[in-house]
């Protein structure tokens, strides 16, 4: 008989993969929606971004609400929200109405993301953690390389707004999944410790020493996915400049996205294996950077996105586990904060500049050159968090 812990984690990826199909909508049916609406790739790029926008505000009292009324509760409430998002978005009329739906999308998606990791742990912890939230990660590409193959050709023939009725479908689906499929593991379950809801204890930000490494690490998680959401996003648009047809355009991405959900668990396995996290960091960012600059050069268009997905997923444990290295247990919950409210508030703005880079020059070259320059970024960040998290307080192994 299976263990329930791994039909929790199949239950989890499912959940999480309609969150990856969510956001990628709005990307896959630009050209329509800006037709539609008449917007700009600006504004484009704004609503991608603004999936992550309340991010920045609602990562640090994200725990509170968890700790009050528990991790299914706020679960089926963030789902409750990306589907009510969802609706208004394909119902809407004007860029201020699909503003309010992504919006609305964007805060139901944070707070069940944050809590949909808090449960992978506490079904695995002291057990396959490595290995779970590898996989839980890897839920986000496939949904987004889903999102690739389906959602273009659906925009084309049954019109915008039937993706994103679509995707308020899925989530509803997902909602249902965890409703009937997730119950809360066993108090003795492997040194999980579980907290039951209750009134919300005080945070304290983490000692002053931390909190500037901390943020760094933030910045190098949100370079890597404001560079992964660039990818996908002006890929497309990229190639059909370079005269690929719309349906190969949209395909060589979503091949790189099939690698990507492979290479990110397979990594993380084998960079702990070796020893060497940072190196990974520093050797697979760059090369991903100088993957996309060449590809903006319309150098083997489809060699480079494959390896673009074979190399960019391979750090991508050892970049989410940098704060582990300078938080203590007690000051973990509070810098997890700090750590997404940074990538939050990249991951919003990112987009937001691409898409500004995009109407400026004409053509998606600059994005793609953008989300170059950000993955290079990371080896010198990586640099500075080292000098500064050797300044912090080291956590005791």
């Amino acid at each position: 008989m299976i263990d329930r812990r791994w039909t929790i984690l199949c239950v989890l990826f499912l959940a999480r993969t309609a969150m990856g199909f969510q956001f990628q909508s709005i990307a896959s049916v630009a050209p329509q929606l800006s037709s539609s609406l008449l917007i700009t790739y600006t504004e484009i790029g704004l609503l991608i971004g603004l999936y992550f926008l309340p991010g920045a505000l609602i990562s640090l009292p994200g725990g509170f609400v968890m700790q009050r009324f528990g991790d299914k509760t706020i679960c089926a409430f963030g789902l409750c929200l990306m589907v009510i998002g969802g609706l208004v978005l394909g119902m809407s009329e004007s860029f201020a109405m699909a503003f309010a739906g992504r919006l609305i999308s964007g805060t139901g998606a944070i707070l069940f993301n944050q809590v949909l990791t808090k449960m992978a742990t506490d079904w695995f912890a002291g057990r396959e953690i490595v290995f779970a939230m590898a996989v839980v990660l890897a839920s986000w590409p496939f949904g987004v390389a889903a999102g690739l193959l389906l959602q273009p050709d659906l925009a084309t023939s049954f019109g915008w707004a039937s993706v994103m009725r679509l995707c308020a479908g899925l989530c509803g689906l997902a909602l249902l999944l965890v409703a009937v499929a997730y119950r809360s593991p066993p108090a003795a379950s492997a040194g999980a410790r579980v907290p039951l809801p209750g009134p919300a204890r005080p945070l304290s930000l983490p000692p002053r020493p931390q909190l500037a490494p901390v943020t760094v690490a933030g910045i190098i998680w949100a370079n890597a996915n404001v560079g992964l959401v660039l990818f996908f996003s002006f890929t497309p648009e990229l190639l059909r400049e370079f005269g690929f047809s719309p349906i190969a355009a949209a395909s060589l991405p979503s091949y790189a996205l099939w690698i990507l959900m492979l290479s990110v668990p397979l990594g993380g396995y084998l960079v702990q294996r070796a020893g060497r996290p940072d190196a990974a960091i520093i050797l697979c960012c760059g090369v991903t950077g100088v993957t996309l600059a060449l590809l903006s050069l319309d150098l083997a268009p489809a060699a480079l996105c494959a390896i673009f997905g074979l190399v960019m997923g391979i750090p991508a444990g050892a970049v989410i586990a940098l704060p582990a290295r300078i938080l203590s247990a007690e000051d973990r919950a509070a810098g997890l904060g700090v750590f997404f409210t940074a990538y939050y508030a990249l991951m919003a703005l990112g987009p937001l500049f691409a898409g500004w880079l995009r109407d400026r020059s004409g053509t998606a070259v600059t994005a793609m050159l953008f989300a170059a320059v950000l993955f290079l970024a990371i080896g010198p960040l990586l640099l500075l968090f080292q000098r500064l998290a050797a300044v912090a307080k080291p956590v005791a192994e």
